[in-house]
């Protein structure tokens, strides 16, 4: 099925808001995880533009693929990267600024390069086996360590040995700091996804996988130096800032996320204009599975990755966490299941991706600063909102291969989840209305209620078949 929609604009704004907004809500909940809301929210907007025809197991298998993989990428380490570009010891070191910024621009390509190449497989129609599937995932996790190997080695800050490649910390640019080096490891994950786009590009001939790995490789290079030079910006000339024409607002404005606000913004837009300019090549699955795992196998899986998900992200197991850090291995339940499951593509979509985010919501509302009861936490922030979009899942996921009901899902899907996860950093935020008394919150609450506005009456009133805009009502199953 090819997107009928003429004109790229639309996509590209909408995607941008959706962007913007879940990358400004990431940092609050960690790397991994945190990534993963926004790639979901703006897997569904580009969905609801460029994929509306097909039926909803199709768009939940495109939309959850992309939102595990842009995952990957929050297993690299990026603070001090950041840092070169901006700490005060290095402002006005320009060679300093210029590799802090190529850095910023190999990982942030890295980084939604993964999105990319799993939103096309998702959306290019080709069908591949368990067998396929399990090799490609093992050998990219190979991949990953031998990346590791040779460019993230050798890693000794005792003796003061790190990679030739750096980009963290070094006593080159800080020769008599105490500093306290970060390993990394980009290089395991730049050889991963290289071998994956080599296999799904050039063996496979997954044209739109490996258009959309270029497209969100630029994306994510762009979108992350271009963020941080707003950051960067600031930290160089925050004199004439603090007194310029922001002043009024200067002391509201955290300027962390408004790097990361930008950054969110930047990749989604271009990586809109990439799948609009390869929507010829989108295409479904007609029999909805390159292969089937059973009902059993499902379930299976889900119980051994929900208890995986909360291990990593709530408790401290060491020798788990060394497993677990490396990103791709926690992905290889989900991606087989999404790919062969019934179920699971509707579990990502919704109640697995929302998971951690209540969990972490619940933390550090109720313990780590006790701003509400246990009780009530568990109640308002996390049992009820779970038990919600479990329900809208199950709902959803009865109609799966209904040809007509794609828009529908899509519109349901991400209007639960663009509310979801503006209450949950609202409620992380301390509620920033911008009427009370504004702190560093608050213009980047003010920034995420015009994208929650704008996204829904974007499903609401937005017909993409006719790229039109008229009434519909919301709530209506």
């Amino acid at each position: 099925m090819i997107s009928k929609i003429k004109n790229p604009l639309a996509p590209m704004f909408f995607a941008s808001l959706a962007g913007g907004m879940g990358w400004g809500i990431r940092g609050q909940y960690g790397h991994e995880t945190g990534a993963m809301l926004a790639g979901l929210l703006v897997a569904l907007v580009l969905v609801y533009f460029f994929a509306h025809q097909f039926n909803p197991i199709n768009i939940a298998k495109a939309v959850a693929l992309s939102t595990v993989a842009i995952g990957f990428g929050g297993a690299m380490t990026y603070g001090q990267t950041l840092g070169l570009t901006q700490d005060l010891p290095l402002i006005g070191n320009l060679a300093a600024l210029r590799w802090g910024l190529i850095g910023t621009f190999i990982k942030g390509a890295i980084w939604i390069g993964f999105f990319g190449l799993f939103l096309g497989l998702g959306l290019g129609g080709k069908r591949y086996t368990l067998f396929e599937v399990l090799l490609i995932l093992f050998v990219s996790i190979f991949f990953l360590y031998l990346g590791i190997y040779i460019l993230n080695e050798p890693f000794n800050p005792g003796n003061k040995e790190l990679p030739s490649i750096y980009f963290s910390d070094d006593w080159y640019w800080e020769p008599g700091e105490n500093l306290k080096p970060r390993r990394e490891q980009w290089g395991g994950l730049l050889f991963a996804l290289a071998f994956l786009f080599s296999y799904i590009g050039f063996i496979k001939k997954d044209i739109l996988a490996r258009n959309m790995t270029l497209w969100g490789m630029l994306a994510g290079g762009l979108g992350f130096t271009l963020g941080q030079s707003v950051q960067a910006f600031h930290a160089w000339n925050m004199d004439q800032i603090k007194n310029g024409l922001l002043a009024s607002i200067y002391p509201f404005i955290n300027w962390w996320n408004m790097m990361e606000i930008t950054f969110g913004v930047v990749f989604a837009c271009i990586i809109a204009l990439g799948l609009w300019y390869n929507r010829n090549h989108i295409s479904s699955n007609s029999d909805n599975s390159s292969f089937q795992i059973s009902v059993k196998e499902e379930s299976f899986l889900l119980v051994v990755h929900i208890i995986a998900l909360l291990t990593w992200n709530f408790t401290s197991f060491s020798t788990f966490d060394w497993f677990a850090d490396r990103a791709i291995t926690m992905g290889v339940i989900p991606i087989i299941a999404i790919m062969g499951g019934r179920m699971w593509p509707f579990l990502i979509c919704l109640p697995i991706t929302a998971l951690p985010i209540a969990g972490k919501t619940l933390r550090f509302l109720a313990y780590r600063n006790s701003e509400i009861s246990v009780l009530i936490g568990w109640i308002v922030y996390f049992i009820i909102p779970m038990i919600l979009i479990s329900w809208f899942c199950l709902k959803l996921s009865r109609k799966q291969n209904d040809d007509t009901g794609g828009i529908k899902f899509i519109r349901y899907t991400l209007g639960i989840n663009i509310i979801f996860y503006f209450v949950m950093n609202w409620a992380f935020f301390s509620w920033p209305w911008p009427w009370v008394d504004w702190t560093a919150r608050t213009p980047s609450g003010i920034i995420f209620i015009f994208c929650t506005i704008s996204i829904l009456l974007l499903i609401t009133y937005y017909d993409p078949k006719n790229e039109k805009w008229k009434y519909r009502k919301f709530f209506n199953f």
